[in-house]
């Protein structure tokens, strides 16, 4: 039977326990005295209000300053073209068990991965649809659910063997992903049942336990519409597809799967997160 994207109870208790047990101990080390920095992307991809203590910086170098936070093992938040996230690096355990515990977020709800190129999807994902699909959707905002790879972190999301896969239509954070040279972990920059953030201020609460955020401006048009955060699609079964969350791109997504390329649509109960 197919594990699906989201059942705690399914997972091996012994790993699970392991790694929960390993992530509660991580989190009594994290840094007390992290200083966060607050990094405004150019005027072309900002048009909010400036922020006391938040200096304009060129791109290149918040990129730089972004990816050496990332390799030390801490936790980012970058805007997406949805939503704002918190990332970190994927294959990094230690910074996984951060964004937990910055979010609050329940230890079986999963993480999704962002990458630069649809090329790095074949490297984290084992893909069953045709390349021309993931490229119809990607960059774009949804998230693909498949069968993950054997070379992903097997801490990321140990108790199913699916993962979701994003490539944000977000020139800054492709980028990141690239210079990184390895997948992200990213979710939602808010306190877990909190709502989604368009704007940096939104998660102001949250910054003293970040080693850098990145002000890209507000997001959307600050509608309800544009919280929803990406569509996220199983396509884990062959000729088949299964909305987990119909996000803010469900209409042409499922046209796109149904249309195009003759996908059929199934439904299951699960438990997501935000």
């Amino acid at each position: 039977m197919r594990l699906v994207w989201f059942v705690a109870n399914i997972a091996t208790p012994s790993r699970f326990q392991r790694f929960w047990t390993k992530r509660q101990a991580e989190s009594t080390v994290m840094c007390k005295e992290l200083r966060t920095r607050v990094l405004r992307l150019g005027p072309r991809a900002f048009n909010g209000p400036l922020l006391e203590g938040v200096c304009p910086e060129d791109t290149e170098s918040i990129l730089e300053t972004t990816v050496q936070a990332l390799k030390e093992g801490q936790v980012v938040a970058v805007p997406t073209d949805t939503i704002y996230g918190l990332a970190c690096l994927a294959q990094n355990s230690e910074a996984v068990g951060k964004v937990y515990d910055i979010k609050g977020r329940h230890s079986g709800k999963p993480l999704a991965i962002c990458v630069g190129e649809v090329e790095d999807v074949y490297k984290c994902c084992k893909v069953t649809v045709p390349e021309a699909l993931l490229r119809d959707l990607l960059p774009g905002p949804v998230t693909l659910v498949m069968e993950r790879s054997d070379k992903l972190n097997q801490d990321l999301n140990p108790f199913t063997s699916l993962v979701g896969v994003r490539i944000p239509d977000h020139a800054f954070i492709r980028q990141l992903s690239q210079m990184c040279g390895e997948p992200l972990a990213l979710t939602s920059a808010n306190v877990t049942s909190h709502t989604s953030t368009v704007a940096v201020h939104e998660f102001q609460e949250l910054w003293s336990r970040l080693a850098v955020v990145v002000d890209g401006g507000p997001i959307g048009d600050q509608t309800p519409q544009s919280r929803l955060g990406s569509t996220v699609v199983d396509l884990s079964a062959t000729g088949k597809y299964c909305i987990i969350r119909p996000g803010c791109a469900l209409s042409p997504t499922v046209t796109l799967l149904e249309e195009r390329y003759g996908l059929i649509r199934w439904n299951r109960n699960w438990d997501g997160g935000d």
